[in-house]
């Protein structure tokens, strides 16, 4: 569906990417971020969560991490990522941001606590006590006194099967005392997630008993003589929900699909955030009336459920214009995403090597694709600035391989 919007609302990305691809600067199996709308995007996330007060920490797992797309919020005024485990933090902090948040939804393990004390995140989420020693104790190490936050969960709060975890909330009170009169560490809030989630039904995003289950806690902190409470308040973000946020008590919102305008919401409204990121691939080979595309990167987040994906496969020889637009037959989730199957029964001109283009909700951190930042497309200069891996990292390109002796050279992969 996020092809259709696409095609819609960014149709100069599309055809960006697909000169792009053909020119050899974009590879297959790869997401491509529109650097430009992406910074759009940004700008006006921050604008409105200033309106309300709002701290803004980036989820940028959805995209790789990638540097340049870190470096182009940072610009536009996100400073701070939350790291959604510390592999995370750490990708975002070599692409130039800020940690505001760890621990959050992944824990961090013990003997790398050390390690995320040295990135002096702004908040620290713990689901126990045991995790909150050892966050203060490498926090103390470090010389620093850390903020923690407690995951708290009620009954009937939601979460995603195998989320699970966290702080009674009717405890709240004893906890935060807990985490006070640990050396090293200051309790500063409460988070939990989904605090709010698209509803198919209604047609938008509407708060979830999480979010109920942060003010209450709030208001017993606040009873019991606490003044200023961290609200950490995430889930399909977008400008379109940081009023209701600020309404309910929110003090730290963190927008991952709204940067690339990939929320569920955006699949059926036009909000604020336009889309900016698509899947590149390559027909390899035809067989059987389908043209067999590379994958690697086939991971769509089932969210939005696993409904029919269609993709564009534009000639080498033409255009946007020139493109079919084809059913895809998509590996199975249970399956390695070695090849997507592209009918082309109806697209007589296709052959391998053309572009294939996909627009759908990416997890990049949990594939095997690349990805790349496109600036200039608004201007009608397109231009990649770098490639780089699923994990944020470079990847091993030929000029890292001696091939006399078939031996990895020393610069391998960087950070």
């Amino acid at each position: 569906m996020f092809l259709d919007l696409l095609r819609r609302r960014n149709p100069a990305f599309l055809a960006a990417a697909a000169d792009l691809h053909r020119n050899g600067d974009l590879p297959a199996n790869c997401y491509a971020l529109d650097l430009d709308t992406v910074a759009a995007n940004a700008t006006a996330i921050r604008r409105e969560a200033d309106r309300h007060g709002l701290s803004v920490y980036a989820m940028t797992k959805q995209v790789g991490r990638n540097p340049d797309f870190c470096r182009t919020i940072r610009a536009a005024g996100i400073t701070e990522a939350v790291g959604v485990d510390l592999q995370c933090a750490l990708a975002d902090w070599h692409g130039g941001l800020g940690i505001g948040h760890v621990g959050h939804l992944v824990q961090i393990p013990r003997h790398e606590a050390a390690t995320a004390a040295a990135l002096a995140p702004a908040h620290w989420t713990v689901f126990n006590d045991t995790k909150a020693a050892e966050a203060a104790a490498a926090s103390a190490a470090a010389g620093r006194e850390q903020a923690l936050l407690a995951r708290i969960m009620a009954p009937g709060d939601r979460f995603y099967r195998g989320h699970e975890g966290g702080f009674a909330a009717e405890e709240i009170v004893a906890v935060a005392d807990r985490l006070d009169a640990l050396p090293g560490a200051r309790f500063a809030g409460v988070t939990s997630f989904p605090t709010q989630l698209f509803d198919s039904a209604a047609g938008r995003v509407v708060p979830t008993p999480n979010l109920d289950t942060l003010r209450t806690a709030a208001a017993a902190l606040r009873a019991a003589g606490r003044g200023q409470i961290e609200i950490n308040a995430p889930g399909t973000t977008s400008v379109a929900v940081l009023g209701m946020l600020a309404e309910a008590g929110a003090t730290q919102v963190e927008p991952g699909h709204g940067l690339t305008g990939t929320t569920p919401w955006h699949a059926v409204t036009d909000l604020v955030e336009e889309p900016a990121v698509l899947y590149v691939s390559e027909v390899s080979h035809l067989w059987g009336g389908r043209a067999y595309v590379f994958g690697g990167g086939l991971y769509v987040d089932p969210v939005l459920g696993l409904g029919d994906t269609r993709a564009l496969i534009v000639p080498a020889g033409g255009g946007l214009d020139d493109a079919y637009l084809v059913d895809v037959e998509m590996p199975a989730p249970e399956a390695i995403d070695y090849y997507a199957m592209a009918d082309v029964s109806n697209a007589p001109a296709v052959a391998p090597g053309d572009t294939v283009l996909f627009g759908f909700r990416p997890q990049a951190f949990v594939t095997r694709a690349l990805t790349a930042g496109v600036t200039g497309v608004r201007s009608g200069a397109p231009a990649v600035p770098g490639v780089w891996a699923a994990d944020g990292s470079t990847p091993m390109r030929l000029d890292d391989i001696d091939t006399r002796t078939h031996a990895v050279g020393s610069t391998g992969r960087q950070s």
